[in-house]
């Protein structure tokens, strides 16, 4: 298989396009490590992935909190000294008018949605050149490209995650590591699913496709840029948005 032998971190794996990414990296030969805020369906995804014979280990983190990110690289880089692919794919959101948004929101949704993923990428970095060949992939946001409407600190955060990409990637080339950017539109998610059905009808509605993403096909495109097949792509943004949004 495609991923055999491959030791793969994957935050925000217990769930959405995180779990997608987790089970297609795992059912492709790959061993996955599942770091999530969510202990109890991080767990479960264990155990789900045991029946399976998939396989799936898990590690929690906070992405708010730099100390529990720093714990968790440690962790897993004490039990996989040779790290071939991080897929920073944690985040959420919280519908906010800017004007009304919580001083505090804005600290801890750039933390979890930015900066939480740099401390962790730097962290096991040493782990990743030693590896050789290793891929990054960071999920970013199609928010991040044209705005959000209601999540300005989100777009900020996610715009920031661009612009970490084609910085490292110029930074991780000397060492044959590609990094690479997934911006999803709306996705069938459990993020999404806290939106209003107004909200979630006016995007359907906007949509080229006429019909939100599905976990999976996000993940396929995380799952590319993780793979060979992508050895001389580094630095790209891609949108999996169903014709919402486009670049020209």
């Amino acid at each position: 298989m495609e991923f055999t032998g491959k030791i793969a971190l994957v935050t925000g794996g217990a769930s959405g396009i995180g779990k997608a990414t987790v089970l297609q990296l795992a059912g492709a030969g790959a061993h996955v490590i599942c770091a999530d805020i969510n202990e109890t369906a991080g767990r479960a995804l264990v155990e789900e992935a045991g029946r399976s014979r998939l396989a799936i280990e898990f590690e929690p983190i906070d992405l708010t909190v730099s100390a529990s990110v720093r714990r968790c690289a440690t962790a897993v880089t004490a039990r996989h000294p040779k790290l071939d692919i991080l897929i920073n794919a944690a985040g959420f959101s919280v519908f906010y008018p800017f004007l009304e948004t919580p001083p505090d929101y804005i600290d801890k949704v750039i933390a979890g949605n930015l900066t939480g993923s740099l401390h962790l990428t730097q962290a096991v970095l040493p782990s990743m050149v030693a590896a050789g060949n290793a891929r990054i992939v960071n999920v970013a946001s199609d928010a991040g490209r044209v705005g959000s409407t209601g999540e300005t600190a989100y777009a900020a955060a996610k715009g920031g995650m661009m612009a970490f990409t084609k910085s490292l990637a110029r930074e991780m080339a000397r060492h044959g590591i590609c990094v690479n950017c997934v911006c999803p539109g709306p996705t069938d998610t459990p993020l999404l699913n806290t939106r209003s059905e107004k909200l979630k009808e006016a995007f359907i509605r906007a949509i080229a496709f006429h019909r939100l993403g599905k976990p999976e096909e996000v993940a396929d495109a995380i799952t590319y840029f993780a793979g060979p097949r992508s050895s001389y792509v580094t630095a790209q943004i891609l949108s999996v948005s169903g014709g919402l949004t486009y670049s020209g």
